[in-house]
């Protein structure tokens, strides 16, 4: 019960701060997280495209390095292929600094 509520809450605020990096691609119309699963969905919009996008992070972890906090993706997969395609090459297996804000929800 609390794990569904902080991921309520997690992912309203996540998709709030991705809308305000998106906004010259698209916008991002739901995010889910489950910390639990350690899954997350994204649904966007992107510019020049008719239809909506799905990201899903099917697999991560959490690194902790000093006073900073990382997210790696361990596997994904995106509805379009080029997209997908960007993810394996630049967010799969890489380290990503997380806010300080989303290090908790994750």
């Amino acid at each position: 019960m609390f794990n569904a509520a902080k991921d309520a809450v997690a992912s309203r605020v996540a998709l709030a701060y991705l809308n305000s990096l998106a906004g010259r691609y698209g916008r991002v119309r739901e995010l889910k997280i489950d910390s639990r699963g350690k899954t997350v969905v994204v649904i966007g919009e992107l510019l020049g495209e008719s239809e909506t996008v799905t990201l899903r992070i099917d697999s991560y972890r959490i690194l902790e390095e000093g006073q900073w906090r990382f997210i790696e993706v361990t596997a994904c997969s995106c509805s379009r292929e080029w997209l997908q395609n960007l993810l394996f090459d630049h967010v799969r297996d890489r380290k990503l600094k997380l806010p300080a804000w989303a290090a908790g929800a994750l």
